[in-house]
């Protein structure tokens, strides 16, 4: 790296660590009610400004790094202005949060509804994305046809079969990467009981990979999980899994490791990096793919920085470990899963609702930012 734009990116993280004890001392402030508060607000402000301007946007140095920083999406999101806009700003990879799971994409037998899918995929050619379908293969949002569906076992095989080479095969070429098959492991290391395990059986997992290749032999098919993320029996389980389907020859290319934690618990990072190494030695490639860190709210500012220092902890394992994609699912407070499904908590993203850097983004940036003065 020349030596200039060496100087500069030391001189960003000063400016970021800056930030970071800013934010700490004004949690203490709001606490403690201190006087003369407007003018230290003042200059926190100023030192925002300051380095929002001095720092690249993630994908311009995730792409530096040799990764890629994304996030899930909606349809619906891409309309609003602030949205797309920090979105195509900041990120070089999306997820489809639900527009190609198998409710959504296929209600009816004959029916197929790819419009949202489409505006997605169509979105991110034009900001230079790249996109990783989810899902394929799930026990979750499933239309009735199929959850209330008496067939034989066969008749399973080329449902299955059908949706998957005309999903796929529709986004030939166009989607990088898909989550073939979602959370089919429970958190003891057992076969997950789904309509696809009951009426087809275990098999369920190859063939799908294999249909999946079929369809578009040039993406990558990952099998993608949450609570597999550090050395528990999932994770093993996952391992063997993986481990399984490659000696049979099944052309799967990565394990996706979803990262869905909270403040009070995250994974340990030497696990996790373990974790990854051992994937990674099979010669497959791991992505993180959907991570979030919810809070209780509402949130400290303490509460912020610890969430920024679990952000930055498992980024750092990611790039040191060769992961090749650190995406989260979301990245705006104002549109998350998080309050829906955990009562109480929120703020696991690294926007706040107003679209504003929360500590967590900085935090990012510094890591991608330290890795590229390292090399």
């Amino acid at each position: 790296m020349p030596l200039r734009r060496r100087i500069v990116y030391r001189a960003i993280i000063g400016l970021i660590m800056v930030l970071a004890l800013s934010l700490g001392v004004r949690g203490v402030i709001l606490e403690m009610g201190v006087r003369g508060l407007y003018d230290q607000i003042t200059d926190l402000r100023r030192q925002i400004s300051t380095i929002k301007m001095a720092i690249p946007p993630l994908r311009d140095l995730a792409k530096k790094c040799g990764i890629y920083i994304g996030t899930a999406v909606e349809r619906s999101h891409l309309d609003i202005p602030d949205y797309a806009n920090t979105l195509k700003r900041e990120f070089n990879i999306i997820t489809t949060e639900n527009a190609l799971k198998f409710g959504p994409v296929h209600p009816q037998p004959d029916v197929y509804y790819f419009d949202d899918a489409d505006y997605i995929v169509r979105f991110a050619e034009v900001n230079g994305m790249k996109v990783r379908g989810h899902t394929l293969v799930w026990h979750q949002q499933l239309p009735s046809w199929v959850t209330q569906g008496r067939y034989t076992r066969e008749e399973w095989m080329n449902i299955l079969r059908e949706h998957i080479m005309t999903v796929v095969g529709r986004y030939k070429g166009r989607i990088y990467a898909w989550d073939v098959v979602n959370e089919a492991i429970t958190d003891d290391g057992a076969w997950r009981d789904t309509i696809w395990l009951r009426n087809i059986g275990p098999e369920y997992i190859e063939l799908a990979f294999r249909w999946a290749h079929e369809a578009d032999p040039q993406a990558l098919l990952f099998y993608n999980d949450y609570g597999a993320e550090g050395l528990n029996a999932k994770s093993d389980a996952v391992y063997n899994l993986v481990k399984g389907l490659l000696e049979k020859g099944v052309p799967i290319h990565g394990v996706g490791l979803q990262m869905h934690i909270s403040l009070e618990n995250p994974p340990n990072p030497q696990e996790v990096a373990a974790n990854i190494r051992r994937l990674r030695e099979l010669g497959l490639e791991v992505h993180i793919t959907e991570m979030d860190v919810r809070i209780r709210t509402p949130a400290r500012w303490e509460d912020l920085v610890r969430q920024a220092e679990i952000y930055r902890e498992i980024l750092r394992v990611c790039i040191s470990t060769g992961c090749k994609a650190f995406v989260m699912w979301g990245f705006t407070d104002k549109y998350s899963w998080i309050p829906s499904y955990f009562t109480g908590y929120g703020a696991a993203l690294i926007f706040d609702e107003s679209y504003e850097p929360k500590p967590a983004y900085y935090y990012i940036a510094a890591v991608l930012i330290e890795h590229l003065i390292k090399e």
